[in-house]
């Protein structure tokens, strides 16, 4: 069975091999030991409660019970450009018009930003191939919905979610080649790099503040702004059942898309139900559903079948023996659930 924890300092070494199959275009999941150790440590004393909220990044990792292997990891981040800058293209428009010639323009333009500043943020999704089958990529992606609703506290209002570009198949990005190696003069590699050790003085240094006009890039590098890579579209679809939208920021590096929500209109936010475990089997219909425990440092969550009008409320939620142990839970405690896919009578 798999279980979705809090991150621990004996995750490191298995997080670093999950790492090195990642790829590049993840900027905060690379196999670097210093880095990701630093990371690890900074999370555990996040759900330890040891730093202020805006410093904390909430790591989880995705066990298979069976052989204590890890098969995924996800995180959320109090806040982001608090401590070192968050750019991101702001897609804006310029209009040009002349009364005299009877001529009317509109372009497209790109604006280097700071304006998600201090915004919490949804990152390093990373599901192991061997496990991207049923329903382990919804339940890694959608756990940390619940976690914020369980914790809303911890997070700004603002919620963001920076999505991986579009690249071709051998990894080159079109947007890069358009636009950034002009003024890098960097492969884009060594660039992704750079920024996933926090070294990104040299994007301010090299970057021009004057608008961008986006017709004056390559047809190619147009074509793909504001889109994901194949293997994020799914993650996409994800985030935005959940209450997440695009709205014309990209990544300055391969142009994918952030995605942006309103923590307090989110569907775990406005759907997840706070009840109380008992020791059982469900009986009659039942619906797929994420079941975590209400322990921030010792945050855990499941996903089982639970009683459909559970999710109605003023049930309890059937977990067998072996459930129980999972969440670290006994009966009678605590436990937040959210119906795993999305209900068609939902608000929203």
């Amino acid at each position: 069975m798999l279980v979705i924890r809090a991150i621990t300092l004996d995750d490191i070494d298995p997080l670093i091999e999950m790492a090195r199959q990642v790829g590049s275009g993840m900027t905060t999941l690379k196999p670097d030991r210093a880095m990701l150790g630093e990371r690890v440590e900074t999370a555990v004393a996040s759900f330890a409660q040891t730093i202020p909220p805006e410093k904390r990044d909430y790591m989880f990792v995705m066990e298979d019970t069976a052989n204590h292997r890890l098969s995924g990891v996800c995180a959320i981040k109090g806040a982001v450009g608090l401590t070192e800058p968050f750019y991101n293209y702001r897609i804006g428009t310029l209009v040009h018009s002349s009364r005299e010639l009877g001529v009317f323009t509109r372009m497209d333009t790109l604006y280097l930003s700071n304006d998600l500043t201090g915004s919490s943020e949804l990152c390093s999704l990373f599901l192991m191939p061997e496990y991207r089958t049923g329903h382990n990529g919804k339940f890694l992606s959608k756990s940390r919905f619940l976690f914020i609703a369980q914790f809303q506290q911890l997070f700004t209002e603002k919620i963001i979610a920076e999505m991986r570009g579009f690249q071709l198949d051998d990894g080159t990005s079109p947007f890069y080649e358009g636009l950034g190696r002009h003024f890098f003069k960097m492969d884009f590699d060594h660039v992704d790099g750079l920024t996933a050790l926090g070294k990104k003085s040299f994007i301010a240094e090299l970057m021009p503040r004057q608008p961008l006009y986006v017709d004056y890039l390559p047809e190619d590098a147009q074509a793909v702004i504001g889109q994901v890579h194949r293997s994020t579209l799914p993650a996409r679809k994800l985030l935005e059942q959940e209450g997440m939208h695009y709205e014309g920021y990209v990544d300055i590096f391969d142009a994918g898309p952030v995605l942006q929500g309103r923590v307090s209109e989110l569907r775990a936010v406005r759907d997840s139900v706070a009840t109380v475990a008992e020791e059982g089997v469900p009986e009659g219909e039942c619906d797929i559903t994420l079941v975590s425990n209400t322990k921030l440092e010792d945050f855990r969550m499941i996903l089982t079948q639970t009683e459909s009008d559970l999710m109605r409320g003023g049930a309890k939620v059937a977990l067998n023996v072996r459930e129980l142990q999972l969440l670290h839970c006994q009966a009678g405690d605590p436990v937040r659930t959210l119906s795993l896919n999305v209900r068609k009578n939902s608000h929203g």
